[in-house]
């Protein structure tokens, strides 16, 4: 059984004669956090403009359903597809662009206001909302605030605020911390696990890939507009990770007389290399390497201050995978 709130099938874009998407397919569970990473110009954007119906694609469809009819009839309620009925998928979800989409010269009451009229909400479901978001994006001091006072964060903090009037099943957030610095990331971030926790499905397109290895319970690599990989961070780890990495540092450091080792150790040795007092060792078997190098600290006599294995992180692996044409 198929429980997608989401589902796109066979993706094709173009702008002119340049390829923007190619045969993409995903889906998209309930109450899952999903992130979409690429290089800039990937079709990340233009991925998600063409979920929510904003533009039509040359092949492919995307298709949607409302989470509380999944259950109907054993969860056989048919996928709807978003161009043929566009107040249905703008009824489940809400879009946060790049760049904010609320009026500056509004209050942020009254954008509010003006966005929940948008979506044909009574005045009592308007008033109701508003208020549950206010506390949650911890706007209600500046209620009657112009839009055009408030901080970068703040602002950020509208901008999703408006796109969740409505109560949408699915919040979709294109590069929701650019141009913020690091304590402000760090809040959008929080709210974003905030907003999940209420059991809103969300769709994540950043640059920023260590936020989104932390964040994300799924990622979908895109490069050469198609869609490379789909799965965990640990999933991806896996499959593209050519080494797991020995960190070592000691004292007195005398790393060339440390890595004296036995042949059978150094075949599988990939790559070694120091920066500043820190000796990494890249090496398929971690484990059968540590053995053998434990045995030689010891014997130069050599005082471990850390000694850690770890995998490539997924910015790592990004930049691998990038430069690979």
């Amino acid at each position: 059984m198929d429980k997608a709130v989401l589902k796109i099938s066979h993706i094709s874009k173009s702008f002119g004669k340049s390829d923007i998407l190619k045969d993409i397919n995903l889906k998209f569970y309930p109450g899952e956090i999903f992130g979409l990473i690429g290089a800039s110009a990937s079709g990340k954007t233009t991925l998600l403009r063409t979920i929510i119906g904003f533009l039509e694609p040359e092949k492919g469809k995307v298709f949607f359903r409302k989470e509380h009819l999944l259950s109907h009839e054993n969860g056989s309620e048919k996928f709807k597809e978003v161009l043929k009925d566009p107040a249905g998928i703008k009824e489940i979800v809400g879009f946060a662009a790049q760049t904010p989409s609320f009026y500056e010269e509004l209050t942020l009451k009254e954008n509010l206001e003006y966005f929940g009229s948008l979506y044909n909400l009574k005045k009592e479901s308007i008033a109701s909302n508003l208020k549950t978001l206010l506390g949650l994006m911890n706007l209600n001091d500046s209620i009657n605030l112009k839009a055009s006072q408030l901080s970068g964060g703040m602002k950020r903090r509208l901008d999703m605020a408006c796109a969740l009037i409505h109560d949408p099943q699915v919040l979709i957030l294109d590069e929701p911390t650019s141009d913020l610095d690091p304590i402000l990331r760090k809040h959008v971030w929080e709210l974003v696990r905030k907003i999940n926790k209420k059991g809103t499905t969300i769709i994540i397109a950043s640059h920023n890939l260590k936020e989104i290895e932390e964040i994300c319970d799924r990622i979908a690599i895109i490069k050469d507009h198609r869609v490379l990989k789909v799965g965990t961070t640990e999933e991806i780890r896996e499959e593209f990770s050519e080494a797991e990495e020995i960190h070592l540092e000691s004292f007195p450091g005398n790393y060339e007389k440390i890595m004296e080792l036995p042949s059978k150790y150094r075949k599988q040795i990939i790559n070694t290399e120091q920066k500043a007092t820190e000796f990494i060792i890249y090496t398929k078997k971690p484990e059968y390497i540590l053995h053998e190098l434990l045995h030689k600290i010891e014997k130069e006599k050599e005082t471990i201050i850390q000694l850690k294995v770890k995998k490539p992180d997924l910015d790592e692996i990004f930049v691998s995978l990038s430069a690979n044409k």
